[in-house]
């Protein structure tokens, strides 16, 4: 009788060693639902079940910032055929895009035309306002060449155009209708054409222009690049949170 009792004891105090071991593997398996936050969302700073606190880092949900923003309106012969929002790289081409907005909010680009068209190439504009009027009141004084920035001059991109002379651009641009690769810095001149900005809304009326009727061009007899009827820049402005009033 007591041997059986002696051993009913042990198998209970086994049991209860077994039971107790088994609640502990449960706590430490189970997952630990976080406590809610203030927000009522769950808190990733509570402890977990080590009683060790692991924050998550925040989530980084910052945007890049827009660049400066202008709108150039286009018609032909009167008529509006829409237009072009180009955003700018103030931060890679500071002098080539302040140079840009002066020219903008001083109404410069107003009335001129896209006077050089190369379907294969790309579209030119911003110094002239008939096929051989070159305007040069309101011209400012040429800028430094920023082609060094590492924009490239890819289909949409717009870039300043410019003399033989590297830093000799002035306010003619051009917006590439195809990647021009042989354009980028250093090119065979080792500078190349600076880009300052991209085209981001209006392609469709860039590729109408470039597919105008060109003529040869008498200031480059090789090619056939003036249009018979030039596109015009009705008006060009600031868009956006940039937008900025013209000086009276």
């Amino acid at each position: 009788m007591r041997c059986s009792s002696l051993v009913r004891r042990s198998c209970a105090a086994l049991m209860y060693l077994v039971a107790v071991a088994s609640m502990a593997a449960a706590r430490c398996d189970a997952p630990t639902k976080p406590a809610a936050g203030k927000d009522g969302k769950p808190d990733t700073s509570a402890p977990d079940a080590f009683g060790q606190v692991t924050s998550a880092p925040d989530a980084d949900t910052s945007k890049p910032k827009a660049g400066p923003r202008v709108e150039l309106e286009i018609a032909q012969s009167g008529k509006a055929w829409g237009r072009i929002i180009i955003e700018f790289d103030e931060k890679k081409a500071p002098v080539t895009t302040r140079n840009f907005l002066q020219y903008v909010d001083e109404g410069f680009y107003d009335g001129t035309i896209f006077h050089r068209v190369i379907p294969t190439f790309m579209i030119q504009g911003g110094g002239f306002t008939g096929p051989t009027e070159q305007k040069a009141k309101g011209l400012r004084k040429p800028i430094q060449n920023e082609a060094r920035n590492g924009l490239k001059n890819v289909r949409g991109t717009i870039a300043m155009a410019r003399t033989g002379e590297p830093h000799s651009a002035t306010s003619q641009f051009f917006i590439n209708v195809k990647d021009n690769p042989n354009l980028d810095y250093p090119s065979s001149d080792g500078w190349g054409y600076c880009v300052f900005g991209k085209v981001v809304e209006g392609m469709e009326v860039v590729d109408r222009i470039k597919d105008v009727e060109t003529r040869p061009n008498p200031a480059k007899p090789r090619e056939k690049s003036m249009p018979v009827n030039p596109p015009v820049i009705k008006k060009a402005r600031r868009v956006g949170e940039t937008a900025a009033k013209r000086p009276v």
